[in-house]
């Protein structure tokens, strides 16, 4: 439940959100897609370094659930974390694409069974 820094220390989580237990969004979900808006750290003030490591792993789409396994961090954390980039403007997240469970892909369906039939 901690995360290490480039000395090998360990940092709890808490610190790394400061105190915070809660994210300010509730939209996050563990496959929402996050990307940099920005990825170099020039406009903010002083980031933290999680948060720059954050923007480099979003320079291209990625999923919640990948970020917080990139960082060895809890996904709890990483959310608080995404949170304050979202609300400092630097990343986008886009929830994923519903799913219309109402009428299948009878082509997928279909392709499905083939690859099974195949196994």
């Amino acid at each position: 439940m901690t995360g290490g820094d480039a000395g090998g220390r360990l940092v709890r989580p808490f610190t790394l959100t400061g105190g915070r237990t809660r994210p300010s969004r509730a939209d996050f979900t563990l496959i929402t897609t996050v990307t940099a808006c920005d990825p170099q750290p020039d406009r903010a003030a002083r980031p933290q370094p999680e948060h720059l490591r954050i923007l480099r792993l979003c320079a291209r789409p990625v999923a919640v659930a990948e970020v917080a396994a990139r960082l060895d961090l809890p996904v709890s954390v990483v959310v608080i974390l995404l949170s304050d980039l979202v609300e400092a403007d630097r990343i986008t997240a886009r929830p994923p694409h519903p799913v219309n469970l109402a009428t299948p892909d009878l082509d997928l369906l279909q392709k499905v069974r083939d690859g099974l039939g195949r196994l």
